[in-house]
């Protein structure tokens, strides 16, 4: 039996157009995939314990655990440095002012920061440190200026100016936060993940913050603590900051990071597969030497990263940036307005809740001497509003938890709607029946509109996320959008600074108008309420 000399010769298949050969300890399942074009498409985050979702959310832990110390203290050390009324308004006004100017440009440079560390994490330190910075001026400020200035006439002065700028650093920096980090999430993460980083997140937010008010309720003025450091305020602060810079760090260290540019080109030579070799090609020699087509296709990855990077910082302007807000999606702008509404209605309750509790609930004035008998009740009335916060923190860790149970049954819209309903009949309820114990059980009610706001809004992005790289997979290419998911996080959390500016702006004058607070929650119920109505018309669900 003889060969036949005019075999023709075998070619591969048209879509084979490179040999890949597994590496030694490759699982055949994997391997499979790769051959199967798994190498020329995006590639989904791999899955996350539960321990590393856990690290991941410490920091929102610690976060909140701050937030409800100021809460707790902030007033005290105001009044305790003779900040003039005048003024309070500016001091909750500056910092939502700069978060909401300042967010999304934070959000769109962390989209493009090529540190090796990471895109999101320097960004994460830089803030955690001067949140940081913060408590230490306004916890501390008043001790400093003391200890350099004496008695002179400027030492009040600097005690005020000292404590403001502590109390608007604290504030921006805590606000602006919570963006990285969810970009942060849904950067290392699978999809079914971030629906679990999120859950776990506003679980250990409601944790932090009953922590806190419960930490912020005891009387450290009376102990060792307290006569060792000179305060309960420097004691409050050794607490909060120490808690605070563990917790960030176990996050920092959670989930490893893949820095931008790394990423970039090793998605341009996964990509760009055409330009790899052909099945059973050999190397060309020019001038000498021998030049492959992998080395062209990774010279052309790094050209194309470089000309990404000019691209970057052509777009990185104000001008372009309020440009990509504007024109974003239509689903996305609802969403942000949802997310606004929702912010309102809840800051409407909450920032004024111990004042309705000392005034309308307890029947105390805060305007009467300090020694009097109404005084003293208004005073008790705040101190058991502050048990309602502790209540509404704790309601929202164990709802972040039914929320898993409940997601399957009644989906997203299930859960938005359900939120904003439940806070406009519980606000509802406590403005027309002001009793004590009434209203601290409809204080559970707030817990659930706060885990709502920190979970459900922030999975309607990583959906939208995931749809739109479904549909440029499925065309075959990269979705390459101006926006990323830093700056679409960015937009959803300034529409808290956003809400921070229409409260402090206009309930104020509405109190005044009304002539009680009671307006306050029959407010925040009203815009909940529309809030349902909105989020069931207007907001886009993927299904």
């Amino acid at each position: 039996m003889t060969l036949s000399t005019e075999v023709e010769p075998l070619t591969p298949p048209a879509h084979i157009t490179s040999m890949y050969i597994p590496p030694k300890d490759m699982d055949y399942g994997d391997s499979l995939e790769q051959m199967n074009g798994g190498i020329f498409k995006s590639v989904e985050p791999q899955r996350r314990s539960t321990g590393r979702l856990i690290m991941h959310s410490m920091a929102m832990f610690g976060r909140e655990f701050c937030y409800a110390v100021e809460a707790a203290f902030v007033t005290p050390v105001l009044l305790s440095v003779g900040l003039p009324k005048s003024l309070y308004s500016l001091v909750w006004l500056i910092s939502p002012i700069l978060g909401f100017v300042l967010q999304p440009v934070v959000g769109s440079a962390s989209d493009h920061c090529r540190s090796r560390w990471g895109r999101r994490r320097p960004y994460i330190l830089a803030l955690g440190i001067l949140m940081v910075l913060g408590m230490t001026l306004y916890l501390n400020g008043d001790t400093a200026v003391t200890a350099i200035f004496k008695n002179t006439p400027e030492k009040k002065t600097w005690a005020i100016v000292i404590t403001m700028l502590g109390v608007v650093a604290f504030d921006f920096a805590a606000d602006f936060i919570d963006g990285p980090i969810k970009a942060y999430l849904f950067d290392v993460c699978s999809h079914q993940d971030k629906e679990r980083g999120l859950h776990y997140h506003a679980l250990f937010t409601g944790l932090g913050g009953a922590l806190g008010y419960l930490t912020g309720a005891i009387d450290w003025g009376s102990t060792i603590l307290a006569k060792l450091m000179g305060s309960e305020f420097q004691v409050m602060f050794f607490f909060a900051s120490s808690i605070f810079l563990l917790l960030l760090v176990v996050h920092l260290f959670s989930i490893p990071e893949i820095p931008l540019e790394d990423n970039q080109v090793e998605t341009h030579l996964l990509l760009k597969h055409d330009q790899l070799k052909l099945y059973g090609s050999t190397d060309t020699a020019q001038n000498g030497h021998l030049k492959t087509k992998e080395k062209e296709a990774s010279s052309e990855g790094y050209d194309m990263a470089e000309d990404a990077e000019v691209q970057v910082q052509k777009r990185m302007t104000l001008k372009s940036l309020v440009h990509a807000l504007l024109t974003m999606p239509s689903h996305y702008r609802y969403l942000c307005v949802s997310h606004l509404i929702g912010w309102t209605a809840f800051l409407c309750n909450m920032l004024f809740f111990t004042d309705f509790m000392g005034q309308i609930v307890y029947h105390g004035n805060p305007y009467a001497p300090h020694n009097s008998q109404a005084y003293l009740i208004y005073e008790r009335g705040v101190e058991i509003g502050c048990w309602g916060m502790c209540i509404n923190a704790i309601s929202s860790s164990l709802y972040s938890y039914l929320q898993k149970a409940l997601l399957p049954y009644i989906g997203l819209k299930g859960l938005y709607f359900v939120g904003y309903l439940l806070f406009g009949l519980g606000t509802g309820f406590i403005g027309l029946f002001p009793y004590v114990y009434s209203t601290l059980v409809l204080c559970s009610l707030f817990g659930v509109m706060s885990s709502t706001l920190y979970t459900v809004p922030f999975n309607l992005i990583a959906e939208y996320h995931r749809e739109e790289e479904f549909h440029a997979e499925l065309h075959g290419k990269k979705s390459r959008d101006s926006r990323g998911k830093g700056i679409d996080c960015a937009a959803l959390t300034s529409m808290v600074q956003l809400a921070q500016i229409i409260v402090g702006v206009g309930l104020g004058l509405l109190v005044s108008v009304a002539g009680s607070v009671v307006v306050v929650v029959i407010s925040a119920s009203a815009v909940s309420l529309i809030g349902c109505c909105f989020v069931a018309l207007f907001v886009r669900y993927v299904h």
